[in-house]
This record gives structure tokens, C-alpha cells and sequence, in this order.
């Protein structure tokens, strides 16, 4: 991610290897809730063509962990590991950008709970998944 202060983008914390690997950019990250955008390309897809499970997976593990660790303008966001993620795939894109949007909906101190879903630009609703996420120091 950038840097540049006069970029609405750049509160929203460094990229990391495998962000820029896969090439997915996080769009929003408020409280309770982050939103990732990734453009698909043709090294992403399985054999039959579609973006390969592990891309929405990836995109829904990454929106969903993130939704929870928003600590306000500023500040450092808070780190967390994934204990559980269950995926469930829905239906193929029509288009060629997949979103991803996680919404934490509960928990507490140290462990949180979220679900969320891959769409692509047209809406279409891809995946959605649930996760159960731990807060690391």
C-alpha cells in the first residue's frame, strides 16, 4: 500500500508478500469491517478457467480477519490468526474483479467471530464464508 498521506488508501496499513503475490488491494477497513478488491488474471484460475478456491478463500480469510482488527485513525492495526474459516462456493464470476467484504459480529478480548462473501462487479455473489479469529501481540 502507499504512504502518501494525501491517498485515502494510505491509512489502511503496509502490503504484505502474499497481498502482492495474489495482487489484492484493501479498499476499506473501518471498524468491524474491511473490503478487498483483487483483478483476476489468468495465472489465478484453475484448470477449467474460473479463479481458482484458494483466491476466494485467500480474499475471504484476509476481509474477514480483517474486519476485526480496525484500531481507529492512526493507529496500528491490531494483528490476528485465522483458528477457523469455512468457505462455501456459490456460483462462477461473470465479470473480472472479485470482492471480498468481512464483517466481524462478535466476540471478545482475544478472540473474535466474522462471515462475509466474494462478489464480483456485477454482484453476483461468489462464496461466503464464517471465521473465528485470535488476536496476537
Amino acid at each position: 500500500m502507499t504512504t502518501d498521506p494525501a491517498d485515502p488508501a494510505s491509512d489502511l496499513g503496509p502490503s504484505f508478500g502474499f497481498q502482492t503475490l495474489l495482487g489484492y488491494r484493501k479498499i476499506v477497513q473501518q471498524a468491524d469491517y474491511t473490503r478487498l478488491e483483487l483483478e483476476m488474471r489468468a495465472e489465478l484460475t484453475n484448470l477449467i478457467g474460473l479463479p481458482h478456491g484458494g483466491v476466494h478463500a485467500t480474499l475471504l480469510d484476509a476481509a474477514l480477519g480483517g474486519s476485526g482488527c480496525y484500531n481507529g485513525p492512526g493507529k496500528d492495526i491490531r494483528k490476528a490468526v485465522t483458528l477457523n474459516l469455512n468457505v462455501s462456493y456459490l456460483a462462477q464470476p461473470r465479470g473480472t474483479r472479485l470482492i471480498a467484504e468481512g464483517r466481524r459480529i462478535g466476540g471478545g478480548r482475544k478472540i473474535y467471530f466474522a462471515e462475509g462473501s466474494v462478489h464480483d462487479e456485477t454482484g453476483l455473489e461468489l462464496a461466503r464464508a464464517t471465521g473465528t479469529f485470535r488476536f496476537v501481540d
